[in-house]
């Protein structure tokens, strides 16, 4: 399991929604597509597929919670 999994393991469905359709939304795919490619075993680090204020605000819940 990689990290942004466990991370999604541990916030909240609705921040995880939030995550997922920013990352979504920027790549033109869904958000199905896009919690599949961020939690596959050979992804990049979450952060990776962000932008914006989007991924600053990831960055700092992810620390709060021990990630990074």
């Amino acid at each position: 399991m990689n990290q942004a999994a466990k991370f999604f393991q541990v916030i909240d469905q609705v921040t995880r929604d939030e995550i997922l359709t920013a990352i979504a939304a920027h790549y033109g795919v869904s958000s199905e597509e896009a919690f599949s490619e961020v939690t596959d075993s050979q992804a990049e680090p979450l952060l990776e597929y962000m932008v914006g204020p989007q991924r600053a605000a990831t960055s700092a819940l992810m620390q709060r919670h021990g990630f990074r």
